[in-house]
């Protein structure tokens, strides 16, 4: 199981490590191929993975404003944990860290707290006091500090490097697929199930989970998407509905509205995953409940044709 440090400036990581540090917005392809890499070198030399990053990005911080992210904290915990990573340290960015030059930053964290014996990042990395650590830094710092340093190339996708600027692009055109594409895996909602409106079962005969997003999260646009659930351990088919549900509710908060194909169990209080794989239509508001079942049953039957067609569970 993953140790996380979370909001922790006093830890160690007693065993030998290889580290890598980054915001990990979204586990893009790019993402994939360092993490890739660290495995590599636990295989061959016995070192823990341990991925360094702040518990706030840092440009939310010092603006003030919550920046949208495609991942939040949860959901990295969640993926780092799936991908076998060891530690996550998710420090605090405080006026202290804020203000460590580069080598204050490799020395007192990267080597003190974490470990680190080997050293695995992207070719714009940055930190330090107004970010004057990079990659060269770390190779220069690298004999000093008995580390060995390994810089991965950006991936690319049509001669641009992959990145969340990029994929929250698609995302924000509904280009689900090319956006699934860019991450290597499909874009995805963890939460808790919580109770909804009780509309969809009892009235419509389509009973349905919910999850409310954190405000953070970056959302792609209101609409209904075919999808893919995560729920204790097995993959169902679904149909996802993005938004407000204006058919049915006048106030009501954004949120991510499930149809789950096959599943005929409570799942209230659990945590899912809801991974979005094909835009089908934007959410709209129906003249009546009767008009918006009849909408329901021909997403479902898009949803089941999709899946069908793309073997995805």
């Amino acid at each position: 199981m993953m140790k996380c440090f979370i909001g922790e400036t006093e830890f160690k990581i007693n065993k030998p490590a290889v580290v890598t540090i980054g915001k990990f917005d979204g586990r893009h392809k790019g993402h994939q191929k360092l993490l890739g890499r660290m495995m590599e070198f636990k295989r061959k030399y016995g070192y823990e993975t341990a991925v360094f990053t702040f518990d706030m990005a840092p440009v939310s911080r010092l603006s003030g404003t919550a920046q949208k992210v495609i991942t939040t904290n949860q959901e990295r915990r969640n993926n780092m944990e799936k991908m076998g990573i060891d530690y996550l340290a998710e420090y605090p960015f405080t006026r202290d860290v804020i203000h460590l030059s580069a080598e204050d930053f490799v020395k007192k964290i990267l080597i003190d707290k974490m470990n680190a014996k080997a050293i695995v990042v992207g070719t714009d990395c940055g930190f330090g006091y107004q970010r004057s650590g990079n990659a060269q830094v770390l190779r220069e710092l690298s004999g000093k500090y008995g580390y060995q340093l390994e810089v991965i190339v950006k991936e690319q996708d049509d001669k641009r490097d992959i990145s969340s600027t990029y994929i929250k692009e698609e995302l924000s055109r509904g280009n689900i697929e090319k956006a699934n594409k860019l991450l290597g895996e499909p874009y995805a909602i963890h939460g808790t199930v919580v109770h909804g409106n009780h509309v969809g079962g009892p009235v419509l005969g389509f009973p349905t989970v919910n999850v409310i997003p954190p405000k953070e999260k970056f959302l792609p646009p209101f609409g209904v998407y075919v999808s893919r659930v995560l729920a204790e351990g097995i993959y169902y088919g679904g149909i996802t509905n993005i938004g407000r549900k204006p058919t049915v509710e006048k106030e009501s908060p954004i949120g991510v509205e499930t149809y789950i194909f096959g599943l005929d169990k409570d799942l209230y209080g659990k945590n899912i995953e809801v991974q979005l794989l094909n835009f089908e239509r934007p959410e709209r508001k129906f003249g009546s409940l009767d008009q918006l079942k009849q909408q329901l049953e021909r997403d479902k039957e898009y949803g089941l044709s999709y899946l069908d067609k793309q073997k995805v569970l």
